[in-house]
């Protein structure tokens, strides 16, 4: 097991910045998430970390050992690739053994570990087989096998699950995590699904243009987002944003065709900011509230579309100049084109400068 950390990371392909000055620590026995859109550099930083890309600029070190330089074959890490990558002429048992073969570990302990490995994932039973005999989830298995077998300190996974259908997604996700914990070795994930991130990880680092935007655990990332990237990338449905400017009084956000006012606490967490200064509300569509009559400090709007989810109906509701989202429960009757006022939940409630796009203020972190 180890810490593995970088430092000043740069990576150039040409031109294009792939990864920008990134220094990060990722926690001995923990699984840490990198997640973002696709080109955001997460990819191309595990892959750094593996040592099959070399860095422009920059350090990396596993175990307090520094590895910037050192060859992917003497880094004791092992990567779990987004295909499969198996050999189609080998069976299950010699997949998961080469590693060990190409190391001319002695034949009866290749048997043992690899026996281990498989009772573990529970492919034990398929080890005679070959990769065209297996489904999706048993060729990840098998490759996640080849992985554990050499027992090595760090485990690097290029979204791994990509290629399965989605129920089958939910229910490896569960036990990858499991197994990470069995096995308590640092673990680096890669992925661009959100949920995947939120559901795995002891630590999420969110990326988006080859720049760390926020690292911290999946319920801080959720509520404390420290930007508008992080904000509108972590959560399903995705957070509402509201552009407009702030009132003379500092105490409501002025926007095209409707005002909000502000609650006390949230009001006096804005007074050092100027008057007039452009602010963007954002809010998650189940911290809003949906009325049927008119209602204090609320937003008139009228049904545009609804899409049921399942527990809860998803309402896009065209207000003034806007469309905004918000939960209902399903057993709600909602009809098109029925008059609603929506309340943001004032912890739900996140102001963000218009300019740098940072957060200014934390519903969830005011007492209101």
């Amino acid at each position: 097991m180890a810490t593995v950390a970088v430092q000043g990371l740069v990576k150039k392909f040409g031109s294009t910045l792939a990864v920008d000055d990134v220094t990060l620590e990722f926690p001995d026995g923990k699984l840490t998430v990198m997640v973002g859109p696709s080109g955001c550099g997460k990819t191309t930083l595990l892959r750094i970390l593996a040592g099959l890309e070399e860095p422009t600029r920059g350090e990396v070190s596993v175990a307090n050992r520094a590895v910037t330089l050192v060859p992917a074959w003497d880094r004791n890490v092992a990567m779990v690739f987004q295909s499969y990558a198996l050999y189609p002429h080998m069976n299950v048992f010699k997949n998961i053994a080469f590693p060990l073969e190409a190391r001319r570990v002695p034949k009866a302990e290749i048997k043992k570990r690899v026996e281990q490995t498989a009772a573990i994932l529970e492919i034990d039973k398929l080890l005679q087989r070959y990769p065209r005999e297996l489904s999706g989830g048993q060729m990840q298995r098998v490759a996640i096998g080849r992985a554990i077998v050499r027992k090595p300190q760090v485990f690097l996974m290029d979204e791994p699950l990509s290629n399965l259908d989605a129920q089958l997604r939910v229910t490896m996700r569960a036990q990858l995590k499991r197994l990470q914990m069995d096995l308590g070795v640092t673990t680096i994930y890669v992925t661009h699904d959100q949920a995947e991130a939120m559901t795995m990880a002891d630590q999420i680092v969110v990326m988006n243009n080859g720049r760390v935007q926020q690292v911290s655990d999946p319920v801080a990332v959720y509520n404390c987002p420290q930007n508008m990237f992080v904000a509108g990338f972590i959560g399903s449905p995705p957070m509402n944003f509201v552009e407009g400017t702030l009132g003379q009084d500092k105490s409501r956000l002025e926007c095209r065709g409707f005002e909000y006012e502000f609650p006390d606490a949230m009001a006096a967490g804005l007074a050092r900011i100027g008057a007039n200064q452009p602010l963007v509300m954002g809010i998650r569509p189940d911290d809003i509230l949906v009325h049927d009559v008119p209602t204090g400090n609320a937003i008139e709007g009228t049904v545009y579309i609804f899409e049921v989810l399942g527990k809860e109906t998803l309402l896009t509701v065209q207000c003034p100049n806007i469309q905004l989202k918000a939960c209902v429960p399903t057993n709600r009757r909602v009809n098109l084109g029925d008059k609603v006022w929506l309340k943001p939940a004032p912890e739900g409630i996140r102001i963000f400068d218009a300019q740098t796009k940072q957060t200014l203020v934390n519903g969830a972190r005011l007492s209101v």
